[in-house]
């Protein structure tokens, strides 16, 4: 096969803000594959808050990438030789083929095949039918529980997750309001999503703008940033309120592990309920996560917002934006087409 093979490997640990000696980019023959392997073309790499902490060096729900590893991500290609008999030549599959063209894969349980629906970008399965609906899904659906008339505050709500999770909400008939950086994300919310109400974190008076979106106080938290908009949420919870720990992506890039929460005791005094979660604990629900998103996507009842990075050499660059807050929905580098 006279194709190249691009990829990336992790060259060091970063301290703080990931910076251009992070990775290193490889050029190499395509591999060849023997029984039992199927070869992907990648198309589309989705770009997550959790590939900043793979890349740390501490205990986490998967361990790290080594040194030296292509870099761990979720992707989407089609595969264009197999001999791999869960695996057809054509089909698109999604699943952790890592920052590379092109990945060999031996295990028919990493991939999943994609349904492709009339109408929707095939990018949206590494987005709303992807990780990060069925992340929001299970987040709100199983954990956050609204019912209908309870407020319910989603902090990165322009975000992949927090866009998803607050639509969600919508639909389960509670008032929804979400934290957002800069007027036209929260514009994009109210105008677009649906959402009821929305808090500029970027504006100076973000503290009161969040106390008169909730006059009756929060009766679910799906948090996604953590630091002092979570404090300032947790202040505002109503008795039995509960709290989808999805993520606390404000720290990520912190040297230093930030303050407690100051606001902790709240926690006990008003018996709120705290589950933090990762999708991955979740498997038996994907299937009902991903059927109710496919039919609200097929029905034009659910928005998919995306940023599209184009180019394989940007993936280094474009992973701070989720940190910068320059992406909007779920943000994904173009490798490939067909």
């Amino acid at each position: 096969m006279s194709e190249r093979n691009r990829r990336f490997v992790l060259r060091e640990r970063p301290s703080g803000r990931i910076g251009p000696g992070t990775f290193e980019m490889f050029d190499e023959p395509v591999p060849n594959i023997v029984e039992g392997e199927a070869l992907v073309r990648t198309q589309w790499i989705s770009l997550d808050p959790a590939n900043r902490g793979w890349i740390r060096d501490v205990p986490s729900y998967v361990p790290p990438v080594e040194i030296g590893e292509v870099m761990r991500g979720l992707g989407l290609g089609r595969v264009v030789a197999s001999k791999h008999p869960a695996y057809r030549e054509g089909q698109l599959v999604t699943g952790p083929l890592g920052w590379q063209e092109w990945a060999v894969t031996r295990d028919a349980a990493l991939l999943q095949p994609v349904n492709e629906i009339a109408g929707v970008p095939v990018s949206a399965h590494l987005g709303a039918l992807g990780m990060t609906g069925w992340t929001a899904w299970v987040g709100m659906t199983d954990i956050g529980r609204p019912r209908p008339g309870e407020t319910v505050v989603v902090s990165a709500a322009a975000g992949a997750v927090g866009s998803v999770a607050g639509q969600i909400a919508r639909r389960r008939g509670a008032r929804v309001v979400g934290i957002a950086g800069g007027r036209d994300k929260c514009a994009l919310l109210t105008e677009r999503l649906g959402f009821d109400a929305a808090v500029d974190r970027q504006a100076g008076d973000w503290r009161e703008q969040l106390a008169a979106a909730t006059p009756e106080g929060i009766d679910v938290d799906f948090e996604n940033v953590g630091g002092e908009v979570m404090d300032a949420v947790f202040a505002r919870l109503n008795l039995r309120a509960r709290v989808v720990l999805c993520g606390l992506i404000s720290a990520y890039n912190d040297v230093e592990p930030p303050p407690g929460p100051r606001n902790f005791r709240i926690l006990l005094t008003r018996r709120v309920r705290l589950q933090g979660f990762i999708v991955l604990d979740h498997l038996e629900r994907r299937g009902d996560a991903v059927a109710e998103l496919s039919g609200w996507l097929a029905a034009g009842e659910l928005e998919v917002l995306e940023t599209v990075v184009e180019g394989f050499e940007r993936l280094p660059t474009a992973i701070n934006m989720l940190f910068d807050g320059t992406n909007v929905g779920k943000l994904v580098v173009h490798v490939a087409d067909d």
